[in-house]
């Protein structure tokens, strides 16, 4: 009778500890959950990063430059968010404020174009506003609708060109090169007639073009599209990243001569969530390295 009871007490034990471990289980997942979709996609992130070289004149010392990219507006990301985006930028006081790529998620089903741009056009920079193209940005018959939101916005597109920035005597050089999935990128007409020994930053939307463009006399190159993977494990790293972001998908990498940096971006596309992947806003102070 004795060893009966004990045994029926070693089954309840058992039983209890299962259904403890089904249930936190099931909590976990919902709280991961939770965090994924609700928490973490707000919990914006300012990373700054100081980039010296020495061909980045003096002049340009302590010049900041903004990198922004992949908002996704649309379903998943909406105006008000956005505007708080803006204000935060201009809180950040940044020189040159730099978009690579994907504004709008679909942006042929968009209600809302004229007020993106005005938003847009509340971004203060001195020397200068810049974008590129992503894959969205041509998507859903979007190539003109985000050229006219930015051009209203007061940013410069580059498309294959390139621009140079100017500080007394000295100047560096920004280029755009179209987006590699839905465009048509030449490299080569991009970076064509930049000054020899010219510091020159690259803005190009997959980041995995920087193995094509480490072939070239660039020193930087700035991308988006991962979205840092959106979801990540530990010790795994990213679940799923797009194409042409397999390879680098999130901070700073070394290819050959050229520096990339690959930043998380805002929002979101496909599914609502972020894990260990928060949005980023990226600050350079440009410092010459004597």
């Amino acid at each position: 009778m004795e060893r009966l009871e004990i045994t029926k007490m070693n089954r309840r034990t058992f039983l209890k500890k299962l259904l403890g471990i089904g249930a936190g289980g099931m909590l976990a997942t919902s709280l991961s959950y939770y965090y994924a979709r609700f928490i973490e996609p707000r919990q914006l992130t300012v990373t700054h990063h100081v980039i010296s070289h020495p061909l980045i004149p003096e002049e340009f010392t302590g010049i900041k430059l903004l990198q922004f990219s992949d908002v996704h507006l649309g379903h998943y990301y909406g105006l008000k968010r956005f505007r708080r985006i803006i204000q935060k930028i201009n809180e950040l006081q940044p020189d040159i404020v730099l978009f690579t790529g994907d504004l709008l998620d679909e942006p042929n089903k968009y209600p809302h174009i004229e007020a993106v741009a005005s938003e847009l056009s509340r971004i203060r920079a001195p020397l200068g506003k810049f974008s590129i193209y992503g894959n969205h940005d041509h998507g859903g018959y979007g190539t003109n609708i985000y050229r006219d939101i930015m051009e209203k916005a007061g940013f410069r597109m580059l498309v294959n060109e390139h621009t140079l920035i100017r500080k007394a005597r000295s100047f560096i050089a920004i280029a755009g090169g179209d987006d590699m999935m839905l465009g048509k990128p030449d490299f080569s007409k991009m970076i064509k007639s930049i000054p020899d020994s010219t510091y020159t930053i690259v803005l190009l939307h997959e980041p995995d073009g920087a193995m094509q463009m480490s072939r070239y006399p660039v020193h930087l190159q700035l991308s988006g599209h991962s979205h840092g993977g959106q979801v990540q494990l530990p010790f795994i790293g990213p679940l799923i990243t797009p194409p042409l972001s397999e390879t680098y998908y999130e901070g700073f990498y070394q290819i050959n001569h050229l520096t990339l940096y690959v930043n998380r971006g805002l929002g979101t596309t496909r599914i609502p969530l972020r894990f260990l992947s928060p949005p980023e806003l990226t600050v350079f102070t440009l410092q010459h390295q004597a």
